[in-house]
């Protein structure tokens, strides 16, 4: 019998510029695969109540296996093996969460996936119900945050991305900042691993996935059009870099309701 439990909670508020939300999961019954986790603008941990996680980089490479592990922001999928159960719970964070929460900047995440020791946490989130496990996740977060300072053009330069939902361009930013264009992409991409112009591919991106998943969802041509892309080619090429499939192959291999990021951006899942 399958099973596809799937609970969401906003943190509690001395949180919320840190963390978007917690997701739990539980999957039992499908079949294996492998799901594609797709690029978004939100970092991500992800704390398993099960076997560990396993996760590649690369299509072909094998996985690696993680009790909790942090992803950054980056422009193509990660690839995660499973035999047909997921569980665990995910946290969306904002670039400053990876500092007040991890002493890192976002950058340090970047395209890649790093494990993070939070097991005698996720010791007790195993043992507990859900509305317990978010409890125990706001009293554990807020004992270890360590808010950090960011420039404030940085930090308005990442507001104003995710605001303007990708349809702004670099040097409108750059002018708003105060700062030089070359300014801005350096600084910004020291601090968040990519720059401006890949965070505004990524913010058009997870808006473009919103509308191809609705069940009422416009033409490709429809959804390129909204979303500021020049056409549908444009989009089809832009679905090919962070998905590495067709939006309707995605749609198609879904099966495994893997959990949703803040950005609504998810994951399908590819058999082997």
């Amino acid at each position: 019998m399958r099973v596809a439990e799937h609970v969401a909670a906003r943190p509690a508020s001395a949180l919320r510029s840190y963390v978007h939300r917690y997701t739990g999961y539980h999957y039992r019954g499908f079949a294996s695969g492998v799901h594609l986790g797709l690029p978004s603008s939100a970092l991500t941990v992800v704390l398993s109540f099960d076997e560990p996680t396993l996760v590649s980089l690369h299509p072909g490479e094998p996985p690696t296996g993680y009790a909790a592990l942090a992803g950054g922001l980056t422009l193509a999928p990660a690839f995660i093996h499973h035999d047909g159960t997921q569980y665990g719970v995910q946290l969306d964070l904002t670039p400053a969460g990876a500092r007040a929460l991890f002493g890192l900047p976002a950058a340090a995440l970047a395209a890649a996936v790093l494990p993070v020791d939070l097991e005698p946490l996720t010791d007790r989130l195993r043992a507990a119900s859900w509305p317990e496990r978010f409890a125990l996740l706001d009293a554990a977060l807020t004992a270890r945050l360590r808010p950090a300072e960011t420039a404030p053009e940085l930090a308005y330069a990442w507001q104003r991305v995710q605001r303007s939902g990708g349809e702004l361009r670099v040097g409108e930013l750059a002018a708003e900042t105060g700062w030089s264009r070359r300014t801005l992409c350096s600084r910004f991409t020291a601090e968040y691993g990519v720059g401006p112009k890949d965070a505004l591919r990524l913010a058009r991106f997870g808006r473009s996935r919103r509308l191809v998943q609705r069940a009422d969802r416009p033409a490709l041509a429809e959804v390129a059009a909204a979303c500021g892309y020049y056409d549908q080619a444009h989009l089809a090429r832009e679905w090919r870099e962070f998905a590495g499939v067709a939006p309707s192959r995605w749609l198609a291999a879904e099966d495994l309701p893997i959990s949703t990021s803040q950005d609504g951006t998810s994951a399908g899942t590819l058999e082997p």
